[in-house]
């Protein structure tokens, strides 16, 4: 009896007991403080700006000078027909680079799964890695100069087979086929890198019971390999629907011109202009906080729908 309530009072929490972990774990604590710094500057420090979307914000007088103007900034922007243009252009392009670039990793993934050679294997996944950490600018320059009908490599195909060019970049259905075929291209083997960590923490055993079992490395794929990552999947699955609303700022801003203006405007585009360009600081802070409103409620809805289909949730 005695003996149970030593161990009892043991594994109580004592008095003081949370600052002598700290003070233990000082040093620990003290590799938190980069990350922590980092969130409080860069994330809720600039959340102050927040207030001016309700004031006619004027940089000569300041935040607290600015007089208030409620919710006449987000009247303006419901009523502005070129509001919900940007908005249609961003849904349907962030649900095409879903449609086309969020199965592309998971197949990448499968397939370099399937190699046999691990030399051959690590050569792949480090070219594919690559084009992830050029930046657009850099991007664009290349896609500038592979489908220029004038010097490009579209066009020389075009003088060789005597085809008509067009101007590829300047036509809505061409652009955006290149908008997804440049984002999977860039992105397909950086977004594998998750995937082939889950395939990796897959129990072989279960590989072996169904070789033996005769189940092909097909069958394998679809019936442990797929149900063992769906976890993975659904939870990238619902992070990537709340960036739906971001379109690709950095592709489309260094891709889009005049003539596809109409297709290709989204609402970050959209914000950088009459945010930066026409200085209208409120009215664009606005529509960022609309923005950011609404892909909350996406992240929500689309975790509650998948917890339904496959009881798997992000939280």
């Amino acid at each position: 009896m005695n003996s149970e309530l030593e161990l009892n009072a043991n594994l109580s929490p004592k008095k003081g007991s949370m600052m002598a972990t700290f003070k233990k774990q000082r040093f620990l604590f003290l590799l938190l403080l980069p990350g922590l710094l980092y969130f409080f500057i860069f994330k809720y420090g600039p959340m102050y700006g927040i207030l001016m979307a309700f004031k006619d914000y004027q940089p000569s007088s300041g935040m607290a000078g600015s007089p208030w103007v409620g919710f006449k900034h987000f009247h303006e922007m419901f009523e502005m027909n070129y509001f919900w243009t940007v908005t249609a252009n961003t849904l349907k392009i962030s649900l095409l680079k879903i449609l086309v670039g969020f199965p592309a990793p998971i197949l990448f993934a499968l397939l370099l799964n399937e190699l046999v050679s691990s030399r051959f294997k690590r050569i792949v996944q480090t070219i594919s890695y690559l084009p992830h950490f050029l930046s657009w600018v850099i991007v664009a320059g290349l896609i500038f100069q592979l489908v220029s009908p004038s010097y490009g490599l579209y066009g020389l195909l075009c003088d060789i087979f005597g085809w008509k060019p067009h101007v590829l970049l300047g036509e809505s259905k061409s652009f955006l086929q290149i908008l997804l075929i440049s984002n999977v291209w860039k992105e397909i083997g950086y977004g594998s890198i998750i995937y082939l960590a889950a395939i990796a923490g897959i129990n072989s055993d279960m590989y072996e019971s169904a070789t033996i079992d005769g189940a092909g490395r097909f069958k394998q794929c679809i019936y442990i390999t797929l149900p063992s990552i769906l976890p993975t999947i659904c939870m990238l699955f619902v992070l990537g629907l709340g960036g739906i609303l971001d379109g690709g700022f950095d592709q489309i801003f260094n891709l889009y011109n005049s003539m596809v203006m109409p297709t290709a405007d989204i609402i970050d585009t959209f914000v950088y202009r009459i945010g930066l360009v026409e200085m209208q600081y409120s009215f664009s802070t606005a529509v960022g906080i609309a923005k950011s409103v609404i892909a909350l409620v996406l992240v929500l809805v689309s975790n509650w729908i998948v917890g339904k289909l496959s009881n798997y949730t992000v939280f």
